[in-house]
């Protein structure tokens, strides 16, 4: 079964952003807000952020959007640039960000 599925026949795309923090605190509040903002994105479905407990200082924010583009347009987003500079001096590295085919992530009506 091939996984390449053309853009408009992707139901949900899913973006994950793992960021490993300097200043744990501080990335939280800002992981926090840019959360609440994101969600009333157009296109965005849902999003979340999480802690891993496998590695201290480490979050991940899973953002669930109605296309591939949705999901793009919003890392130009004022919400998403402003995070981004918010961000700078409380990360230990660059964030990695994917963007995933939502094969089976559909939404609950």
């Amino acid at each position: 079964m091939s996984t390449n599925v053309p853009d408009d026949d992707v139901e949900t795309a899913i973006m994950t952003m793992e960021l490993d923090a300097a200043d744990p605190a501080s990335l939280v509040a800002v992981l926090a807000k840019y959360a609440v903002v994101s969600r009333g994105q157009n296109g965005c479905r849902n999003i979340d952020l999480s802690a891993s407990t496998t590695h201290a200082g480490r979050f991940v924010v899973i953002s669930k959007w109605a296309s591939p583009d949705a999901a793009r347009q919003h890392l130009d987003s004022p919400a998403a640039v402003e995070m981004a500079r918010a961000c700078e001096g409380l990360l230990v590295r660059a964030p990695r960000i994917d963007l995933l085919e939502g094969l089976s992530a559909h939404d609950l009506a």
